[in-house]
């Protein structure tokens, strides 16, 4: 004789039943899915259009299939000119030199210089971006080594020595408060301290400085929350071996607490490179065709002159000048570069900080 069973029809006791509720939140479910989705197509059509446009300038169909030009050279002018009934387009050191040849033959034949009808002429259509890869990387690089030094020093202090008071809570309060304040308004307070009043002018040095106070709350918070993270017994045990409260830091805390470090100074660099009104203000010129380390005086020049740097190159070649086809080419060809350097960049960082965690595991 077979036991009844005592499970109820549609399932198990523990089986859902429909309510009113439950359906209200499937719908949010749905709501927040579909939300997602709508934010990460919104990204990959933004990203994706750069990525197509910009290779038509950084590739070419032919061997080296890379437009070397664009990497190598500064920014021009392009010259749309018309000669013999061809319509042709020259950057500006090739136009100039095109001129000197057709002169130069014409004096060998005892005749008058023939005249290039200028047809159209564009800014910053024609060359490269090296200058602006340069020193968007010096931007990086030194606005960075600055911000993690200060940064990092901040945090020890914060987290190992200050005794907790009203003082301290003042402090970390200031912190958070920085980290939404404007990045123009940090990009005036560089000029204003940097540039004016301590004399530095449009220099590398300024905008490094600037930058480093832009993401120093960033970094802050981070390497404090990385450091409290760190087992309270690895200082105690250290301590209890003789160690002194720096050797402890240095050899026990620090080294564990640089994969949380190096996360923050990703963020840092993805807001660095990425910024525009700063350097306006304290670091970049929108022509330069040297390098920075071409034609200096002494080495102290290096660091008191402006660079060019790729966003604010974006930025005045898509608002400050007539838009056009041969525009276009450079807008969509130094952002896809842009996007490319900041990801190398990061990946990097990504890279060192996973190794540092392989090697100090706790």
């Amino acid at each position: 004789m077979s036991t009844p069973s005592t499970t109820p029809t549609g399932g198990g006791v523990f089986t859902a039943r429909p309510s009113a509720a439950r359906t209200w939140e499937r719908y949010g479910i749905l709501v927040l899915r579909s939300a997602t989705y709508l934010i990460l197509f919104c990204g990959l059509a933004i990203f994706g259009n750069i990525v197509v446009q910009g290779s038509r300038t950084v590739f070419k169909s032919s061997a080296p299939f890379i437009n070397t030009d664009f990497f190598t050279r500064a920014p021009e002018t392009l010259y749309i000119f018309e000669h013999d009934g061809k319509k042709q387009e020259l950057g500006d050191r090739e136009f100039r030199a095109y001129q000197a040849d057709l002169a130069a033959a014409a004096a060998a034949k005892g005749e008058p210089a023939p005249k290039v009808k200028v047809l159209e002429s564009y800014v910053y259509s024609a060359g490269g971006i090296m200058p602006n890869i340069v020193g968007t990387l010096l931007l990086v690089a030194g606005s960075m080594t600055i911000a993690l030094f200060l940064g990092v020093s901040a945090a020890v202090y914060l987290n190992e020595y200050a005794k907790p008071s009203r003082y301290i809570t003042l402090i970390r309060l200031a912190i958070l408060n920085l980290a939404g304040v404007p990045s123009i308004v940090f990009g005036l307070f560089g000029f204003g301290l940097f540039v004016v009043f301590l004399g530095w002018n449009v220099s590398l040095l300024a905008g490094w400085f600037t930058l480093a106070f832009m993401v120093l709350p960033v970094i802050i918070t981070a390497s404090e929350e990385s450091l409290k993270s760190i087992p309270k017994g690895f200082r105690e045990g250290s301590l209890a071996l003789g160690a002194t409260k720096w050797q402890t830091i240095r050899k026990n805390v620090l080294p564990y607490a640089l994969p949380g470090i190096l996360t923050s100074s990703i963020l840092g660099i993805a807001r660095v490179a990425g910024e525009t009104a700063p350097i306006m203000f304290t670091a970049a010129y929108v022509v330069r065709d040297k390098l920075p380390w071409e034609g200096l005086e002494s080495w102290t020049d290096f660091f008191f002159q402006g660079v060019m740097a790729l966003p604010y190159h974006i930025y005045v070649v898509s608002s400050k000048i007539p838009q056009n086809e041969y525009t276009e080419r450079v807008q969509y060809g130094a952002a896809f570069v842009f996007l490319l350097l900041v990801a190398c960049v990061a990946a990097f960082s990504i890279y060192l900080r996973n190794r540092m965690r392989n090697t100090y595991r706790w």
